[in-house]
């Protein structure tokens, strides 16, 4: 068994029943929480090294054949996305002992945050769509818990919302499953990709949109989004920081490996539409964050925008615009991220997200002032930042084939973007602080919400002073994506 392609999914699930065995000894769940976040990381950047340098790894659970048995598999795509999870669970972790609250603490957040890295690493490591659907449910059922821990009357109306569609969610998925099964007789990704490859017909056209929709609903795209900014300001932002790191990236995800390796047969329908629903996502997700004067629904807001520069590539269907997208997403995880712990530090001190309630903290925290402009300005698209490169491929990506129309509207929508991040710097950090406003503790940022902050910011510098190396890995992920042959004889061990 190849150690490296199990230990993403051993590392959480370990530390979830060690955090469990711990009971109530809070600060034995705190430092086992971090440390398996920490391992979870290391395991990560092992697995990447490990497809990096030795190619697709396999393994076949129970050491039934595929397309018959469990099938786990891990391209460079996949290793990418296991080894951001890693980095940004362990910040995100780390923040977490300065801001989840000690009954949280008690009713299990530490157990469900590992619960949850769980099912966010199976789904990028699961080589069938009925295991895909599981971690699906995995992720679903913790991060449901996560969101109403704590019990406050705008959680519970927001997780019933988030609920409620991710419940449809999987039912489409489920439909679209039994139409799979019932037809080819598998749900293994790699054999339906031999069997339905050049075989357009309306079953799998069918099961290809009922798909979309289901993980166009889990990532966020038009007209599929409202879930999200009803829910991602109610929890602690420990909790909100990492569903929007993560989660939609998931949805991304699953799109991005169904249509580029089961439904492939007629991209003029499928691909096209997906263009079409990527610049509705862009401009409906960037008008909402405009409107917005509270922190995390104006990020939310822009969660959605931003989930529609990444699927943009994959209807562009080219292996630079896949790079782009993949580029774009490494990107995003650790921007967003950052944006929402920034959004908790000021919080912290202030007491409220409210924009109009903000005011002076420049002033009083230069610090934070300029740790949010770097993750700003690169969601923005300004220069040498990691969000202007991702931008910046995307676009030659769509010119190189030509396509003019989504080009425009991606650069529109930057501006815009860029408007928004102007509009939090000038509300809570440059303008005086109204008369009156109370609240927080006025206090320094705690050096545990800092460090998590700063470490996501130096990374977001790095991938903008040395993006070649990002694009290069992102480029080669794209390739495989592109010519799937190599994953397909890696899972079957035969030819295709």
């Amino acid at each position: 068994m190849k150690l490296a392609l199990v230990l993403p999914l051993l590392v959480p699930l370990l530390t979830a029943v060690a955090c469990i065995l711990a009971g109530a000894s809070r600060v034995a769940q705190r430092a086992l929480s971090v440390l398996g976040s920490g391992a979870l990381l290391a395991a990560g950047l092992w697995l990447l090294r490990s497809v990096d340098a030795g190619g697709i790894q396999v393994v076949q659970l129970g050491n039934w054949p595929a397309p018959f048995g469990i099938t786990l598999v891990a391209d460079l795509f996949s290793a990418i996305m296991v080894a951001i999870t890693g980095f940004v669970a362990l910040c995100v972790a780390v923040f977490a002992l300065a801001n989840i609250d000690p009954a949280r603490e008690r009713f299990g957040f530490h157990p469900l945050y590992q619960l949850l890295l769980l099912g966010v690493c199976g789904a990028f490591l699961t080589g069938d769509l009925f295991n895909l659907f599981v971690w699906f449910e995995v992720m679903l059922m913790s991060s449901f818990v996560l969101l109403a821990l704590g019990g406050e009357r705008p959680q519970i109306e927001a997780a019933v919302k988030y609920l409620t569609l991710n419940f449809i969610a999987s039912g489409l998925f489920l439909t679209a499953l039994g139409i799979l099964y019932g037809q080819f007789g598998t749900l293994n990704m790699a054999d339906l990709a031999v069997k339905l490859r050049d075989q357009p017909s309306g079953v799998t056209l069918s099961s290809a949109m009922l798909l979309f929709v289901s993980f166009g609903i889990k990532a966020g795209v038009f007209p599929l989004f409202f879930w999200l900014p009803a829910s991602y300001h109610t929890p602690p932002v420990a909790v909100s920081a990492i569903f929007a790191g993560l989660l939609t990236k998931v949805g991304v995800y699953a799109l991005i490996r169904v249509f580029t390796l089961i439904f492939t047969a007629d991209p003029a329908t499928t691909h096209t539409l997906i263009v079409v629903v990527s610049v509705l996502t862009m401009i409906t997700g960037v008008l909402g964050a405009a409107a917005q004067y509270e922190i995390r629904r104006v990020l939310s807001f822009h969660i959605i925008s931003q989930i529609g520069y990444m699927t943009l590539g994959l209807g562009l269907f080219t292996t630079a615009a896949i790079a782009a997208s993949i580029f774009y997403i490494v990107h995003h995880i650790v921007v967003k991220t950052n944006l929402f712990l920034i959004g908790g530090a000021i919080g912290h001190v202030r007491g409220t997200g409210e924009l109009k309630q903000l005011g002076g903290l420049y002033r009083d925290y230069p610090w934070i002032g300029l740790l949010f402009l770097i993750p700003a300005m690169s969601l923005g698209g300004i220069p040498p930042l990691s969000g202007f490169f991702a931008k910046f491929a995307l676009v030659k990506s769509a010119l190189e084939i030509p396509s003019y129309w989504p080009v425009v509207a991606a650069l529109a929508v930057g501006l815009l973007t860029l408007f928004s991040m102007t509009k939090i710097w000038a509300e809570a950090f440059w303008k005086a602080e109204p008369e009156g406003a109370t609240g927080g503790t006025r206090g320094p940022v705690p050096l545990l919400m800092l460090v998590p902050i700063v470490a996501m910011a130096l990374l977001t510098v790095a991938i903008g002073f040395f993006p070649g190396t990002l694009l290069d890995l992102a480029t080669r992920a794209a390739g495989q994506l592109m010519n799937p042959n190599g994953y397909i004889e890696a899972v079957l061990g035969r030819t295709p």
